[in-house]
């Protein structure tokens, strides 16, 4: 699915195994590459690690989540998510990289996703900067349900 999509949601309630499962493909898929590498599962297509870059949205403000300007320097600061983002779209080591989110949708900072789940695949902040995803990029959202997000949204991962 990750190599088809860039964008996919987990959805099911609180301890229904949606951790479990991207976790164990996680491992699954790094165990291979580390067996590839040794020159076994050649049967196989060519398979990268992977590192998550997890974070919960509604647990920071917007502000905290992409960044802001700064009311008083007017210096801008990055928000959790351009970090996260910047990390794994300019990465060099190969891995493939998942960047995921654990919390609910809201529309309020789910539709500043919407560049980066089309195909454009650009983080745009508010900065001014863009950030391309890289291929080896996934968009992740680990949700309990999605009765707070569009069918826009819906429909892109």
């Amino acid at each position: 699915v990750t190599i088809l999509r860039h964008g996919l949601m987990l959805v099911g309630p609180t301890g229904s195994g949606k951790t479990a499962n991207y976790q164990a493909l996680q491992w699954g898929m790094g165990h291979i590459a580390q067996q590839q590498a040794k020159g076994n599962f050649s049967e196989f297509p060519k398979t990268q690690k992977v590192v998550t870059h997890t974070c919960n949205p509604k647990s920071i403000t917007m502000d905290q989540l992409y960044g802001a300007y700064d009311r008083n320097t007017g210096e801008w600061n990055d928000g959790t998510l351009s970090v996260l983002f910047r990390d794994a779209a300019y990465a060099q080591d190969g891995a493939k990289h998942w960047v995921l989110f654990d919390g609910p949708v809201d529309a309020l900072w789910i539709e500043s996703m919407n560049t980066v789940l089309d195909e454009n695949k650009k983080l745009c902040l508010v900065s001014g900067e863009i950030i391309q995803m890289s291929k080896d990029m996934t968009m992740m959202f680990e949700v309990e349900d999605l009765s707070e997000a569009s069918p826009a949204t819906v429909s892109r991962c």
